[in-house]
């Protein structure tokens, strides 16, 4: 199994203008900041994005170039299969055969999902209940039944959280909301009032790395790693809705940085202080002995 040869670094620097870009469920859904008053979007929803671009692209494959292609964590709204869930998903491929072996499961969860290969995943499962017994076997009975199975899977791509350059400031609008309840819709619900919330403009950095010794686990290849670097520049496309409308939210550039071994010229750490990014959204490099970035324009 061929994987990836080199250690990477990136980095993605975005602009978003008059957009919520990840609001916060628990704040009544404001743009997250963080304590300096710095907008973050979590690695989380950056991973979403990704998988979501990564179903376009699925899609626009054949049949014979699908083969491990495939989206585990899939939104309702983007589904491309007729597994209504995670675990029915799941199980069409782990299989009770193939789940008899632990090693086999990762194998068989890497091969066919690109997000599991590259993010990892977890896929825990119930044991069987069995029937209730007496005595001895009562005891062997409730043991069983407190089994599971957790087949924990470490991926070798890792994005941090994006925060702002600057502090950010969040702007309220407040909005009417009007329902009908239910029969021909004549019936109507008293007018709710609502709140809306967004950011002027900010521009956001965040970081990642793929590590060569967790791609040997998983079989993360370098196609595997050029499918991702052409994905970065499009994390924003087909991504629109209410809080995000299309062209608030852009890709300015992505840094790509491939070493020339596994364990890499540079620490992940130095590789991302070696860039400072302006305001504006311009880029101050520094120079790293032997290790030159690659620029690529956003979408």
């Amino acid at each position: 199994m061929i994987t990836l040869k080199n250690k990477i670094d990136f980095a993605i620097i975005f602009r978003v203008t008059k957009a919520n870009p990840n609001g916060d469920p628990l704040n009544g859904n404001r743009p997250r900041i963080d304590f300096a008053g710095h907008g973050e979007v979590t690695d989380v929803c950056l991973k979403r994005k990704a998988r979501d671009r990564l179903l376009d692209r699925f899609e626009t494959l054949d049949a014979t170039s699908r083969a491990g292609q495939a989206v585990f964590v899939q939104s309702d709204e983007r589904r491309v299969d007729d597994a209504k869930n995670l675990r029915m998903r799941a199980e069409k491929v782990l299989t009770p055969d193939v789940m008899k072996s632990r090693e086999g499961a990762v194998k068989a969860a890497c091969a066919e999902w690109f997000d599991v290969r590259a993010f990892g995943q977890v896929f825990p499962f119930k044991a069987k209940k069995g029937k209730k017994g007496k005595g001895e076997d009562a005891d062997a009975a409730s043991e069983q039944d407190s089994d599971g199975v957790s087949i924990p899977v470490r991926g070798p791509v890792t994005i941090q959280s994006a925060f702002s350059v600057e502090r950010i400031d969040i702007e309220s609008t407040q909005i009417v909301k009007s329902t009908s309840l239910e029969g021909d819709g004549e019936k109507r619900q008293s007018d709710q009032m609502g709140m809306k919330h967004r950011i002027d403009r900010g521009i956001y950095v965040t970081f990642g790395s793929i590590n060569p010794q967790l791609a040997e686990r998983t079989g993360f290849s370098d196609a595997d790693a050029e499918t991702l670097k052409a994905i970065l520049p499009r994390l924003f496309q087909n991504d629109a809705s209410s809080a995000r409308p299309d062209g608030s939210m852009e890709v300015l550039k992505v840094i790509w940085w491939q070493h020339n071994c596994k364990s890499g010229q540079h620490s992940s750490a130095k590789v991302h202080r070696s860039i400072a990014v302006r305001p504006d959204g311009s880029i101050d490099r520094g120079d790293l002995d032997g290790l030159m970035p690659e620029f690529i324009d956003g979408f």
